[in-house]
């Protein structure tokens, strides 16, 4: 199994910056992918970014040219960096690993206990 550990949230005016660090350790057989995930209150829980363990990148229209996603695989830890922060970006951030586990040959996500991100206006 994978934990996941986030850290860096808080509190920041808009226009600020944060950045979100996700640890991971554990064993499985393969990590496919990797992201964060954001859920406000009284709204689905929506993909912000992921890597692949190819390096590849995907944001959601919202962030685009805002937030970057970065790995470190000597550290087994994966960041957001969230520049030009908008009152809108205020969620929990929760890190999300697809893995392959040693017993299964079905993929599934693993969770992070998610950081608070609050912007105000």
């Amino acid at each position: 199994q994978v934990q996941l550990v986030e850290s860096g949230g808080g509190l920041v005016q808009a226009g600020g910056s944060l950045r979100l660090s996700c640890a991971a350790s554990g064993t499985v057989f393969r990590i496919n992918a990797m992201g964060w995930y954001r859920q406000a209150p009284g709204k689905e829980r929506e993909l912000v970014a992921t890597i692949t363990s190819g390096g590849s990148t995907n944001y959601v229209d919202s962030v685009k040219g805002r937030f970057t996603i970065s790995r470190d695989n000597a550290k087994n830890t994966v960041y957001l960096q969230m520049n030009s922060l908008k009152p809108e970006d205020t969620a929990v951030y929760y890190c999300n690993a697809n893995a392959l586990p040693y017993d299964s040959s079905i993929p599934r996500n693993y969770w992070g206990q998610g950081t608070q991100v609050t912007v105000s206006s």
